[in-house]
């Protein structure tokens, strides 16, 4: 599809949203309904595709990740948009008016079409748990999924095509010039989630529009180990969180500052955690290979650069077993100790199943390091002391925080999930989805009596005169 068609597009389903007006409640949850029996009904399909697509990605990664991960969002829209869509009143200012009978409230209004631009990471959930919102907002849909995952993108295009209209959802396919005239089309909110540096990109397109924007990015999430830390729970937990799609997630903990006397024992935690997961990696379905060969060559790029300049490698695999020749690209767990700040691993985001391991003498050490880069996505505190918890949790700004484990934070449909500065911005997820699609129009209803508002206009006398003396104090 080229620009002149997607423009047609974008302006068709633009004149069906005023023809049609705000949907119902009943309509939104027909869309979303729509939407689960997609899930439901090709979960099979999905699975194979995406497994086509990595080359190895087992089938209850994808079915976990991608099926029940989308639908459980969709469920909890389905359940709560009647009630988010009501208006929420507001006090009236100043408080005399109220008392005269004057109303504030606020409409949460749809804002007409959304572009979706998803990633190749999760490419059906990170399509499918945004549009929770959209739809639950009342708004119309156009998706560009990622040119990574050919055959998932195809298949999304053909479940969309076969549920809804083109006027309510299409799907728009093709290569990154696709998605670059994707981004500049006027949509009137578009959500992008990838990388930063394409970020950058998108929102300079949107701009030439005054597109509002949600960019949901990544950057590197730190994990810190508490001294009070239980080591042997929080390395079993943090190599689940980076073995999970061979680290190619977002909010995969990306680096862990330890205390110098836990180092050791956290290196030996993560042997036997990886070790009980995955006996073998070479040929096991269970660990996922990396996305495309530049990512492969990329991350291996990362630990060679490393062990070259002098760090300690750490390759968590099966004695003996070579993953130099095998038909897929996967990587093996690997630890990088002590890296210094010159490796490219401690400067760009991993996106895969590298785990530098830094050292600490006290916390404010760690929350300095932290502090002196930039905002990640998301941060990551084990540790029994709530004191220590709440001085890392009040001096570090993420844009979320799971606590004594990884990446929980996401899953939960009742906290807004977002960025900070490089790792994003907006939020959405649940009500904070519904209200981040949603236009919130201020609504003001005078007073019927005109008496009261009469000492506003001119001649002004010693009424106004009366009230701004009570006004303009401290």
């Amino acid at each position: 599809m080229d620009v002149v068609a997607m423009n047609a597009l974008l302006a068709r389903q633009k004149a069906a949203h005023l023809r049609d007006g705000e949907p119902s409640a009943q309509k939104r949850i027909d869309r979303i309904d729509r939407a689960i029996a997609l899930l439901v009904d090709h979960s099979r399909e999905i699975q194979d595709a995406v497994n086509a697509d990595f080359g190895s990605r087992s089938p209850e990664a994808t079915a976990f990740t991608d099926v029940a991960g989308s639908i459980g969002p969709l469920k909890h829209a389905r359940e709560h948009v009647a009630k988010w869509m009501r208006p929420e009143r507001r006090k009236p200012s100043p408080a005399i008016l109220g008392l005269f009978g004057a109303k504030a409230e606020i409409r949460f209004q749809p804002k007409g079409v959304v572009g979706i631009i998803s990633p190749w990471n999760f490419p059906v959930n990170l399509t499918f748990a945004p549009l929770a919102g959209v739809l639950a907002a009342g708004n119309r849909a156009m998706i560009k999924p990622s040119e990574f995952t050919p055959a998932t993108s195809e298949l999304m295009a053909r479940m969309f095509a076969s549920a809804f209209d083109e006027e309510e959802i299409a799907v728009v396919t093709g290569g990154a010039e696709i998605g670059q005239a994707f981004s500049s089309l006027a949509f009137d909110h578009l959500i992008f989630t990838g990388a930063t540096s394409i970020a950058r990109h998108v929102m300079r397109a949107a701009a030439e529009n005054l597109t509002p924007v949600t960019l949901e990015l990544g950057g590197k999430s730190p994990v810190i180990l508490g001294k009070s830390a239980d080591i042997s729970v929080a390395s079993a937990r943090i190599m689940n969180g980076k073995t999970l799609n061979a680290g190619q997630i977002c909010l995969a903990p990306d680096y862990v500052l330890t205390p110098r006397e836990s180092l050791e024992p956290f290196v030996a935690g993560a042997q036997a955690a990886v070790a009980q997961m995955f006996p073998t990696l070479k040929d096991n379905p269970d660990y996922t290979a990396i996305i495309a060969q530049r990512h492969y060559d990329r991350i291996k790029g990362y630990v060679d650069e490393a062990r070259a300049k002098g760090a300690r490698v750490i390759e968590l695999k099966p004695e003996g077993e070579d993953l130099s020749q095998q038909e897929h690209r996967k990587i093996a767990p690997t630890l990088i100790i002590d890296p210094t700040d010159d490796m490219k691993v401690m400067q760009e985001e991993i996106f895969g199943p590298v785990l530098p391991v830094k050292t600490y003498g006290g916390i404010d050490e760690a929350i300095g390091y932290i502090n002196g880069h930039d905002r990640p996505l998301g941060l990551y505190y084990f540790g029994a002391d709530k004191a220590e918890q709440e001085k890392v949790l009040a001096s570090t700004t993420s844009g979320g925080v799971t606590v004594n484990d990884v990446i929980f934070h996401v899953a939960q449909e009742n906290l807004p999930f977002g960025g900070v500065g490089p790792s994003g911005m907006g939020a959405y997820h649940g009500q904070d989805g519904f209200r981040e699609f949603s236009h919130a129009k201020s609504i003001y209803t005078q007073i019927k009596a005109d008496k009261p508002l009469q000492q506003m206009r001119p001649p002004f006398g010693p009424g106004i005169r009366k009230y701004l003396e009570a006004q303009i104090k401290r």
